[in-house]
This record gives C-alpha cells, sequence and structure tokens, in this order.
C-alpha cells in the first residue's frame, strides 16, 4: 500500500454568505451583514485545488451540504420572531471548511491498521452543529472500503470536538508511524473554547493509539482570546516540522518540550511574538497555511495573499525563505472570500494519508472534474448573496438547484 497524503478541500457552497454567526472568529463578526460572492469565493476554492494539483499533490474534495437545511426550522420552532442568526443558521456554507470535518488518524498510526477518522459534532456553535450527520454521509461513501478504514461517529455533544483544525501529526513522512497532538482549550475566556480536552482524549481512543503516539497539550488562552479559535490558526505541522507561534500554547515551553521528547527528531519553526505579534499572525493567518511535501520535496508553505499584505508577516518570510531552515518555499493564494469569513488556506482542507487506490474515485480531482465542477459553478452559483436573501423562497431554490446540478455532475446521486 503506497501512503500519501491527500488534502480534501470543501467546495464552496452556493449559500455563502456573511451573517456573522461565528462568535470568537473576528473576520467574520468583522464582516457581518456585507455582501458575499459564492461563485467567485467558489472559484478562488478550486483554483487553490488545482494549484495543488500542479504541484504533483494528489487533491481530494467534499461536496457542499445540503442547504438551506431542511430539519432546522423545525428543531427550532422558527418563525418571523425567532433570532435572525438562528434563521440564517439554515443556509450556513461553513462545511466548506473541512479542517473541521474529522479529525483522522493514518493506518500506521493505530493498532487495527486502518486508518481512522471520527465526524466532529461542532457543538460550540449552533450553524456548525447540524453539519455532522451530512458530513458523516460523505465521509462514510468516500472511505467505504472497510479493510482500510474505520468512520467513526461524533463524541457524545457534551463535549466539543472541532475536528483537524486542533490536531497536528509528527512522522518523518507520511507513509510512516506518527505521533499526534490534540490541542484543546479551557472555557474561561471572552470566546469558547471549542475543543475539550475530553473530546480529544475520546478520539485518541476509538482510533486505538498507544499511549506513546498521542500527546495532549492545551491552547493559549489568549491565543483564543485574539481570535484564535482553533489551533490550527496560530500552529500547523508537516512531517518533520511544527511551524508555530510563540503563544500558541498555553505552557509554550513545556509543550515544545512534550513534542521534542515524543519525537527526538522534530524541527521546530517558532516565530516569536516581537517579529509577528499574535494579532498580525490572527489577522493574516499566517499560521492558517497548508504545510505541504510536494513530491519534489521542497517543503512549502501556502499562504493566504493577506499574508504579503502584512508588512510584518511579508518580511518574517522572506527572511524564513532565505535561510535555511526546513521550509524552503512560499506558495501565494487567493482565498478572499473564504477570509473574510475567518478560513484560510488550512481551513479548507481535510488531511487524509492514505492510499488513494482504496478512497472512492469520484472524491478525487483530475483536470476532467475540475472542469466540471467549474462549469456548474458558472452556471448556477449566485453571483451575489446579501444576508437580507436568505429569508427568500428564490435563494432557497436556487441553492438547491445548484447543488443538485453538482451532484449530477459528479455522479454521486447518493448526496442528494
Amino acid at each position: 500500500m503506497s501512503i500519501v497524503e491527500i488534502n480534501f478541500d470543501g467546495i464552496v457552497g452556493p449559500s455563502h454568505n456573511y451573517a456573522g454567526l461565528s462568535l470568537g472568529n473576528l473576520a467574520a463578526t468583522r464582516n457581518q451583514g456585507k455582501v458575499s460572492y459564492p461563485r467567485e469565493a467558489a472559484l478562488q476554492g478550486l483554483a487553490k485545488m488545482r494549484g495543488n494539483m500542479e504541484m504533483g499533490l494528489v487533491q481530494g474534495f467534499f461536496l457542499p451540504l445540503p442547504r438551506p437545511d431542511a430539519h432546522w426550522p423545525q428543531d427550532m420552532a422558527l418563525d418571523a420572531s425567532a433570532d435572525p442568526a438562528l434563521r440564517a443558521a439554515r443556509f450556513s456554507a461553513s462545511s466548506m471548511w473541512t479542517a473541521n470535518a474529522a479529525t483522522v488518524s493514518p493506518a500506521p498510526d493505530t493498532k487495527d491498521g486502518r486508518c481512522h477518522l471520527s465526524v466532529a459534532n461542532l457543538v460550540s456553535m449552533p450553524h456548525r452543529s447540524i453539519e455532522w450527520p451530512d458530513t458523516l454521509k460523505q465521509l462514510q461513501l468516500a472511505f467505504a472500503d472497510e479493510t482500510h478504514f474505520a468512520v467513526h461517529g461524533p463524541i457524545r455533544p457534551c463535549f466539543g470536538d472541532e475536528g483537524a483544525a486542533n490536531h497536528m501529526r509528527f512522522c518523518e513522512s507520511h507513509g510512516d508511524a506518527g505521533v499526534e497532538v490534540f490541542v484543546y482549550g479551557r472555557p474561561g475566556g471572552p470566546f469558547p473554547a471549542r475543543q475539550h480536552e475530553q473530546a480529544s482524549r475520546a478520539i485518541a481512543r476509538k482510533h486505538s493509539l498507544s499511549a506513546d503516539r498521542a500527546l495532549f497539550i492545551e491552547q493559549s488562552p489568549e491565543a483564543i482570546a485574539a481570535g484564535a479559535f482553533h489551533n490550527d490558526v496560530v500552529a500547523v505541522a508537516n512531517e518533520r516540522v511544527l511551524f508555530t507561534h510563540e503563544r500558541a500554547f498555553a505552557d509554550q515551553a513545556g509543550a515544545l518540550r512534550k513534542i521534542r521528547s515524543a519525537c527526538p527528531w522534530v524541527e521546530i519553526v517558532e516565530v516569536p511574538e516581537d517579529a509577528v505579534s499574535l494579532d498580525d499572525a490572527i489577522a493574516s493567518y499566517l499560521f492558517n497555511a497548508q504545510l505541504i511535501t510536494p513530491p519534489d520535496g521542497v517543503m512549502t508553505l501556502i499562504v493566504p495573499s493577506e499574508c504579503e499584505a502584512s508588512p510584518p508577516v511579508k518580511a518574517w518570510l522572506d527572511t524564513m525563505v532565505a535561510g535555511n531552515g526546513p521550509i524552503r518555499r512560499v506558495h501565494v493564494v487567493d482565498v478572499r472570500e473564504s477570509m473574510a469569513n475567518g478560513g484560510g488556506p488550512a481551513c479548507l482542507r481535510l488531511r487524509v494519508a492514505c492510499d488513494p487506490a482504496t478512497v472512492d474515485p469520484r472524491f478525487l480531482l483530475d483536470k476532467g472534474k475540475a472542469t466540471r465542477i467549474e462549469s456548474v459553478i458558472a452556471a448556477h452559483w449566485p453571483s451575489q448573496i446579501d444576508p437580507a436573501d436568505l429569508e427568500t423562497g428564490a435563494l432557497a431554490d436556487q441553492v438547491r438547484e445548484a447543488r443538485a446540478a453538482l451532484i449530477e455532475a459528479l455522479d454521486l446521486m447518493e448526496l442528494r
């Protein structure tokens, strides 16, 4: 079996809007009420996927979830008197950020030699709590081969779980056994700590990870308070490398010692506060980047264009690439529509290390599928959405029809 890392990006859904539903996500709340551009957003995401393929990476995708959600209005007894945020939740396109879809433990790490995936319950935010049943359906379809995969349901909702955005993995290469790091938060700050320690520990047990293959580290409360609602806003890992802000973890020195003890070969690139402040790191999403190893072996950081617009971040990146560190290349992508809702390149993808031959091929991107997806987006995605449009039946019909056209184009009728 040839294990490689596959990035499964979420196709940005036709209901992409700026309703400002995510407490603690500063970009989402800052842009609340603005006009969104779903067609442009989806094409930006598709361009990023195409760029990954051009670098030689295996690229997968997940479809937008059914919107408006059919069950939410009845479950919440919604009517005109209900909170507008609750009414807007049924249109949420936040499943585009597939880093929150699940937590993944590749086969080399697990006792039964299968890749384990646990769908995230996302209970901290009402608009995201409705995602997991439809996400689970896609995971069960894409990874249906039970010889190679074990797909698990969500952790009990008393313990919040937000998926791979709070999970890192260190290994010599993706096909080797690794050490998995689960990052959790503690309540008490101005914004909710979305990843519960007990959720992380339960997932490690579900995935049959031995004690020496699972570390549990607390996220910095000040990072959460500053707007780092997930760990991947302040730290990202790839193979032997950890790229982190110096204020990412509650006990930074202790966290790095723990990682070095479990992985003596780890290479840590730590960005100091006096070079890039926590605020600048979060505003630019420097760490919400894809850190990848293309086939040419040159470790590459895929960053949003906002990083080039930030003088301290741009200066740090230039210095890093000019040095002799493990990250040798920076690739810039335009995902402005996603960024305006609080999701950078890392948010848009779920990393699954496995043999591509074991995945349902309908979920793997190639040039032909990319062209078909682009055609559907151009023909059916709304060009723009004002939050007031979320109350109209016309938008609901257009969103449903757009998703149906995509399902038909990709021959994924099981997801109707």
